[in-house]
């Protein structure tokens, strides 16, 4: 008896150190890339065509749901209110960060797959040399991005 519980208070003290994540590690950071069946739940596009512009929503519970970039994104986020965590891929790194912490550059020159887009990067001086460089209007939280703001970008 003494052996068993011995067994097992040493294999609990090895469990997290195991190679397997928890689903709790995996939504603490970056979803996996799509892959070429999932589609965005706003336009119907593949998004896997379009890497550098992907954001994803990851529900507590259920499937990541994947977007051609942060603009439909924020319309699904508008219209669901699912406890989530959102990312975007940021512009220059091209790597995702999460969307609450990002800056979006509205009105650049630059298109996104669905042509005008919220372009997101990690800091708010990326984001200001972007807007010098590509025309851009505004720079916003992922706060400020409301209905109004949507609208402008059909």
């Amino acid at each position: 008896m003494r052996r068993t519980a011995l067994i097992l208070i040493l294999l609990a003290m090895l469990l997290p150190c195991s190679n397997t994540a928890s689903a709790a590690d995996k939504a603490s950071g970056p979803p996996e890339k799509p892959t070429e069946k999932d589609k965005c739940p706003v336009c119907g596009m593949f998004v896997y065509k379009y890497p550098d512009w992907v954001s994803a929503v990851v529900p507590k519970a259920g499937k990541t749901l994947y977007f051609d970039g942060a603009k439909d994104m924020f319309r699904f986020l508008r219209e669901n209110s699912s406890p989530a965590t959102a990312w975007v891929t940021e512009y220059y790194g091209l790597k995702m960060i999460e969307a609450a912490k990002a800056f979006y550059v509205l009105g650049s020159d630059v298109y996104g797959p669905m042509g005008h887009e919220l372009v997101p990067f990690a800091t708010k001086e990326e984001a200001g040399e972007f807007m010098a460089d590509h025309k851009g209007r505004r720079i916003l939280t992922f706060h400020e991005v409301d209905a109004e703001i949507l609208k402008e970008l059909k």
